[in-house]
């Protein structure tokens, strides 16, 4: 499957570059890690054991990756005061595997519109306590946003080359 952005992205109006491209890169990899989980789902991988309850299982992990994209978005437009994204949250992971195409496609389809309008001087500073009480800009969201399902993807694709 090719996850890469298609020729029609360009044409995604945004007052910033910076916003633009970080809403396509996060589209992109957010398309690789749904497509890397699918073939480690395949492949039957084990995660290694752990507390976190993110890495319970493959469809733990699924939901924990696509449901903190509705989470940034979320916490960007509030700490912006912009209009709610109206991302639904993540399917449970008893549907995941059901779900997770359709989600993923909501979540793209809400992503793209709340930051249009953003102008680069919004996204430096000021930096805003995340849920996890870091500090970021609304810039350094953006890049954790699209390195997020990128890290995944790569541990994903690490534990599918060790068997």
């Amino acid at each position: 499957m090719d996850y890469r952005l298609t020729m029609s992205s360009p044409s995604l109006p945004y007052r910033s570059r910076a916003v633009r491209a970080l809403v396509l890169l996060h589209e992109e990899h957010l398309r690789r890690f749904l497509q890397t989980w699918k073939d480690a789902k395949a492949a039957k991988v084990a995660l290694p054991s752990t507390a976190d309850p993110a890495y319970a299982s493959l469809d733990a992990l699924g939901r924990h990756v696509l449901g903190a994209s509705r989470g940034y978005m979320v916490w960007i437009c509030e700490m912006l005061k912009l209009p709610d994204p109206g991302i639904r949250p993540a399917p449970e992971t008893a549907v995941l595997s059901e779900e997770a195409e359709s989600y993923l496609e909501h979540v793209l389809e809400h992503w793209r519109p709340p930051l249009q309008d953003v102008p680069d001087e919004r996204l430096e500073t000021p930096e805003y306590r995340s849920r996890w009480q870091t500090l970021y800009s609304i810039d350094a969201m953006l890049e954790h946003a699209v390195i997020h399902p990128i890290r995944h993807a790569f541990q994903l694709e690490e534990l599918m080359t060790k068997r």
